[in-house]
C-alpha cells in the first residue's frame, strides 16, 4: 500500500494530543486544536518524549459508573394467545416486529423422517409470492413501501421480520403483506424447483469449502441422532425430496398462534402497538406449542475426525457440548461467570490467552477464539482457526494445553476487571437502534426470559466473583473429552509422521 507523509506534522501530533485529552474525560493536557496554518514545523514538537496524555490514562480508574437506562418493557398478550413485548421508542419514525415460532429446522423429521430443509425452504419462500400476489408482485410491492421483509430460519426457531417506517401510509399495508405471507403463502410449484435446484448447486460448493466440511462433521458426530445433528439447509440427498405438501405441512403445524412469540418496537402507542399484534395474529390457526425438544447425550470421551482435503491449510474445530439458554437467576449467574472467563480464555481479542499463545507467541494461526451458543436445548461450545498442515497437531496440542493451564491455575483478577469492564461499558450498545431492542426482546420473549435477564445484567457482572468464575470454568469445560475435527491434506494423529514441536 502506497502512503504519503502529512504536510502538518505538528498539527497530526497535536491533533492527536487533543484527541487523547477528550478520550480521557478533558482531564489534563492544554493543548492548541490546531497549528499555525502551514507554517507548522516538526521542529516544534519533539517527537522522540511520550506523548503527556497518555501517561494520564490512570485516570479511567475515577471514572464514574456507567448509568444505563434500560428500555421500558410492556408485556400484553393477543386474543389468540400470543405474548408480546413492546417498547416505545419515539426518536425515529421507525418500527420493528419481530415473530419468532418455535419452529426451527430441528423439526423438520417430524413433518417427514428424511426432510432435513423443510424448514428452511419454508423460510427462503414465504417471501416468493402468496396466493393474492406472486413473486414478481410480492416483490414490486416490498421495494415500493421500501420496507425490510424477512423470513429466516435456524436450529431452534423460525423468524418473520419487519421493518417499516411508522406512518400509516407504509405501516398499514407492510403488515399487510406480512400477514399475507403467513396466512396465505403461495408455494408455487416451479419457483420451489428452482430454489431446490440452487440449493444443491451451493450444498455441493460446501464440499469446496473446509470450514463447511468441519461444521458438518462437528454437529454430526456431536449430536448423534439429536434433531440439532443436521445442517438447517438440508443435505444433498434430502433437499430434491421436498415436497409442496411437506412446506404446507410444516406451515400449518408450526407457523401457528400457540407456538408464537412477537416483539415491536418503535414510534407507536401501546394501543397502536396492540391493534398491530392483533392484525398481525388474528389470521393464525391456533394450533399447538411445539413439544420440548430432547436433551442431547455428551460424548463419553474424545473423539477425533480428519477429513482429507488438498489444501496448505489444516482447519480445526474443537469442542464440547454446552449449555442450554439459562431461564433462572442462578444459571444466569453461572452463564455470565462462563462468559467472562470464556472471554479471558478464548474471546476474540488480542487480549485472549489463545490468542496471545498461539497467534503471537508461536505463529500457528491469524486467529483463534471460542464461544458459546446456547438453545433451547444444550447448544455447542467450539474453538476454531486454521493452521499451515505441518503445525496442525503442534497448534492443537498447545491449544489445549492453554485451555488446560488456565482450568487448572485459573484466570487473574486483573484478567477479569478487564473483561467485565469491558462487557459494562458496551453494555448500552445493545440499546443503540431499534433493530437492537427489538432484537433483545424477540430473544427473551422466545426462551421465556423475564424483563430482569436484561434490567439486572449490570448486578450480574457486578456479582462476578473470581472464584466464581474459575469454578465455572472448570465445572463447563472438559478438554480432555473434547471433539476435535480437522480439515486438511495431512491426519495431524498420522502416527506416520512426527507431530511439528512447538516453538520455545
Amino acid at each position: 500500500m502506497k502512503t504519503t507523509s502529512t504536510p502538518y506534522p505538528a498539527f497530526s501530533a497535536r491533533l492527536l494530543s487533543l484527541t487523547l485529552s477528550i478520550a480521557i474525560g478533558f482531564s489534563t493536557v492544554a493543548a492548541p486544536a490546531y497549528a499555525d496554518d502551514n507554517r507548522a514545523s516538526a521542529a516544534t514538537v519533539d517527537t522522540s518524549a511520550p506523548i503527556a496524555a497518555l501517561s494520564k490514562l490512570s485516570s479511567l480508574d475515577n471514572v464514574k459508573p456507567l448509568k444505563v437506562n434500560v428500555p421500558n418493557i410492556q408485556h400484553f398478550k393477543t386474543k389468540s394467545g400470543v405474548p408480546v413485548s413492546f417498547v416505545r421508542a419515539e426518536t425515529l419514525p421507525i418500527v420493528d416486529i419481530d415473530l419468532r415460532f418455535n419452529a426451527g429446522s430441528a423439526r423438520d423429521s417430524d413433518i417427514r423422517t428424511d426432510g432435513f430443509g423443510i424448514a428452511n425452504m419454508t423460510a427462503t419462500m414465504l417471501t416468493q409470492g402468496t396466493k393474492n400476489l406472486d413473486e414478481d408482485d410480492f416483490t414490486r410491492a416490498v421495494e415500493t413501501l421500501g420496507i425490510n421483509l424477512d423470513s429466516s430460519v435456524y436450529k431452534d426457531m423460525f423468524i418473520v421480520s419487519l421493518r417499516s417506517l411508522s406512518d400509516d401510509e407504509h405501516l398499514l399495508p407492510a403488515v399487510d403483506l406480512m400477514t399475507q405471507l403467513l396466512t396465505e403463502p403461495k408455494f408455487e410449484t416451479q419457483i420451489l424447483e428452482r430454489n431446490k435446484a440452487r440449493l444443491v448447486v451451493g450444498l455441493q460448493q460446501q464440499k469446496q469449502d473446509p470450514g463447511s466440511l468441519a461444521s458438518l462433521a462437528f454437529n454430526k458426530a456431536l449430536y448423534g441422532t439429536h434433531p440439532y445433528a443436521h445442517p438447517t439447509s438440508g443435505t444433498l440427498e434430502t433437499v430434491p425430496s421436498i415436497q409442496k405438501k411437506d412446506l404446507i405441512d410444516f406451515q400449518k403445524r408450526y407457523l401457528v398462534a400457540a407456538n408464537a412469540s412477537l416483539a415491536v418496537t418503535g414510534n407507536l402507542t401501546r394501543k397502536q402497538a396492540e391493534k398491530l399484534a392483533e392484525d398481525l395474529t388474528i389470521g393464525l390457526p391456533i394450533g399447538k406449542a411445539a413439544a420440548v425438544l430432547p436433551e442431547p447425550k455428551p460424548l463419553t470421551k474424545a473423539q477425533h475426525i480428519h477429513i482429507p482435503f488438498s489444501s496448505t491449510q489444516t482447519t480445526v474445530l474443537m469442542g464440547q457440548l454446552g449449555n442450554k439458554r439459562a431461564t433462572d437467576p442462578k444459571s444466569q449467574q453461572q452463564q455470565t461467570n462462563f462468559a467472562v472467563g470464556n472471554d479471558v480464555l478464548a474471546g476474540g481479542s488480542f487480549n485472549a490467552r489463545l490468542m496471545t499463545e498461539i497467534r503471537q507467541n508461536l505463529g500457528y494461526t491469524y486467529g483463534i477464539s471460542g464461544s458459546m451458543s446456547p438453545m433451547l436445548a444444550r447448544g455447542p461450545y467450539q474453538i476454531s482457526f486454521s493452521t499451515r498442515n505441518d503445525k496442525a497437531r503442534a497448534a492443537i496440542d498447545a491449544s489445549v494445553e492453554v485451555i488446560n493451564t488456565t482450568l487448572n491455575k485459573g484466570i487473574t483478577a486483573a484478567e477479569m476487571t478487564l473483561t467485565t469492564d469491558n462487557l459494562k461499558n458496551s453494555f448500552p450498545m445493545s440499546f443503540a437502534s431499534n433493530a437492537g431492542i427489538n432484537g433483545l426482546l424477540g430473544m427473551m420473549n422466545f426462551y421465556q426470559l423475564p424483563d430482569d435477564y436484561l434490567t439486572d445484567y449490570m448486578s450480574r457482572i457486578e456479582n462476578v466473583q473470581l472464584a466464581a468464575v474459575n469454578q465455572t470454568m472448570r465445572e463447563t469445560l472438559q478438554p480432555d473429552k473434547f471433539l476435535i475435527v480437522t480439515v486438511g491434506q495431512d491426519n495431524p494423529w498420522d502416527t506416520k509422521k512426527p507431530a511439528a514441536k512447538a516453538k520455545p
